[in-house]
């Protein structure tokens, strides 16, 4: 049986900026795709530029006349992040719209980034949390919503706080969990600061659910030579309308998220069908593990220890 199209309205977005993470290919090539056609100006900042070309191309052969441009960024490397930031000050144009989409997940051996966190922490948490604070200025200028991609992997787990890099004992589905849980408790941390400081961000988070996007998939720059088994299953579920979503709507969350005139600040986004995999977006309860304010202070003081990049204003 053909699955039943699934969709949102985005508002008109002209003469808005979006900055959109991780959008070179799967959900947030999907994401910049959907901005673009609502009139946004949407830069992505990408890693790969033959990918980022190929997306560029992709998005225009959907959207002729996009605004689209790339930039550089490896959030793998803290001066990469700070390099980006640094570009986009000085271009002085407000950003209106941020998804922290970008992500690895499970690579099958221990690996670190250039400063040696480990590489999920240090990718998916630490370089989304410099970039974010690089950006405040042009965020402020643009009372932008920002809007952070978690996991259904951030309801499990917690995070290793005696070994923050998994140097003792690593499990990869571990450290991804404490990533995402950590990136979770950041994104709503950022909420209660600009509220306390008044920086006029909103701020909230989404999750795709499950969907068979290139996360699991072979990718060599992680060290995965061929396609997980769960991705193969996940793949076929998918293909079948089975309990999971598709990369199309597994994009919907974080859309409704960044651009709905209705979705709350420091809410949270995903996949209402059963087990929150697939289906149309809605609102959700947030996972036991992002509610803690004393740990998203915590994660939110030890992030600026170890980046060595601060946000302004007093700890709260």
């Amino acid at each position: 049986m053909p699955r039943k199209a699934i969709d949102i309205t985005v508002p008109d977005l002209s003469g808005r900026r979006a900055v959109v993470t991780g959008a070179s290919d799967g959900i947030g090539l999907g994401l910049a795709t959907r901005l673009a056609a609502a009139g946004a100006e949407v830069v992505l900042p990408v890693r790969n530029p033959r990918k980022g070309e190929a997306a560029i191309a992709s998005i225009r052969r959907t959207v002729p006349h996009a605004d689209v441009s790339l930039r550089e960024l490896d959030l793998s490397s803290l001066d990469s992040v700070s390099a980006l930031g640094e570009a986009l000050r000085a271009e002085d144009r407000p950003v209106h719209i941020l998804i922290n989409n970008a992500g690895v997940m499970t690579p099958p051996e221990r690996q670190t980034t250039a400063d040696g966190f480990e590489v999920q922490f240090g990718t998916n948490h630490l370089g989304h949390f410099a970039l974010v604070a690089h950006l405040l200025p042009l965020l402020r200028a643009g009372r932008a919503r920002v809007t952070s991609q978690v996991s259904v992997a951030a309801n499990q787990g917690a995070i290793n706080w005696d070994d923050l890099n998994w140097e003792r004992s690593y499990d990869g589905m571990k450290a991804y969990s404490q990533s995402k849980i950590a990136f979770g408790l950041f994104g709503l941390e950022l909420d209660r600061r600009s509220l306390a400081e008044g920086w006029g961000i909103t701020s909230n988070l989404a999750h795709p659910g499950v969907a068979p996007t290139n996360l699991l998939a072979a990718r060599p720059e992680v060290g995965r030579a061929k396609d997980t088994m769960g991705v193969r299953v996940i793949r076929a579920l998918s293909a079948r309308g089975i309990v999971v979503g598709t990369v199309r709507t597994a994009q919907l969350p974080a859309l409704c998220a960044a651009t709905s005139p209705d979705a709350e600040r420091g809410g949270f986004y995903g996949p209402r069908g059963p087990g929150h995999m697939g289906g149309p977006p809605a609102a959700q309860r947030l996972y036991s593990r992002l509610r803690g304010t004393e740990e998203a202070r915590r994660v939110w003081r030890v992030s600026e220890e170890l980046t060595k990049v601060h946000f302004p204003g007093p700890p709260r």
